[in-house]
């Protein structure tokens, strides 16, 4: 399989127009089908009542906003190894999904904690670690617009992502490494989850559906991005060529 052959833009973009409006059409149905169950199938919570059900929007986020800055951090190293310039493309289409999955995060979970805590936001070592990753979402878009020249604007952004990246596993490990607010996870893949299926299935319903919405906008904005480059090059060869 040459994977080169995918990296071109010229395959990469028709494939990624075809590929669209299935994930697009996925993330649609999975995200009625799991906002059904949340909202209307799954039981009250004994203790949280009805408001713990924003966890059917607020942790599919939360796993997302980390999921996507290691699937940035990974076209980053592809694209700083193999200097495949869709792998950089790829790693800047993702970043403003994985900002406003990471603020949606932060923002639910702000809702989610003034009735369970009494307080909108603590000084928890998983909300400042998330904040952290917000900001270095926002950093490593604002460093590429910073610059002009798109190779350099890549391999920035790249160095920033693969910096940041160490910050996922503490947001994960957070409540297990300090004493935090934060509840512990719900979901582990070494013990049986702590609540009712019908929960558990509403909300990876959800995850699902953020990951189809991810890939779909992703691609769109990669598709977007690589016919501003090519113009931008065909610009670029006009002039060296003394054309208009």
């Amino acid at each position: 399989m040459n994977l080169y052959h995918y990296a071109s833009p010229s395959t990469f973009y028709p494939w990624a127009g075809k590929l669209i409006p299935w994930f697009a059409a996925l993330a649609l149905i999975l995200a009625a089908a799991g906002l059904y169950i949340g909202f209307f199938v799954a039981p009250t919570d004994f203790q949280q009542g009805e408001g713990y059900r924003i966890i059917f929007i607020h942790v599919p986020a939360a796993w997302m906003s980390m999921f996507i800055y290691v699937v940035m951090a990974f076209w980053s190293a592809i694209g700083l190894a193999f200097n495949t310039r869709q792998s950089f493309v790829m790693a800047r289409a993702l970043a403003p999904t994985g900002a406003m999955f990471t603020f949606v995060a932060l923002w639910t979970g702000a809702l989610w904690g003034k009735p369970m805590w009494g307080a909108w936001w603590v000084w928890d070592a998983r909300l400042t670690s998330e904040l952290i990753l917000l900001f270095l979402y926002v950093g490593v878009m604002a460093l590429q617009a910073a610059i002009d020249d798109p190779r350099r604007a890549d391999r920035a952004g790249a160095l920033l992502n693969l910096v940041g990246v160490i910050n996922v596993p503490v947001i994960y490990f957070s409540v297990k490494w300090w004493n935090t607010l934060h509840q512990g996870a719900s979901v582990s893949l070494t013990r049986a989850p702590s609540m009712a299926q019908t929960m558990l299935w509403g909300m990876l319903i959800m995850a699902l559906a953020a990951w189809m919405y991810t890939i779909a906008v992703a691609l769109a904005r990669a598709r977007t991005l690589t016919l501003e480059r090519e113009r931008q090059s065909e610009w670029v060869r006009a002039r060296l060529e003394g054309q208009p």
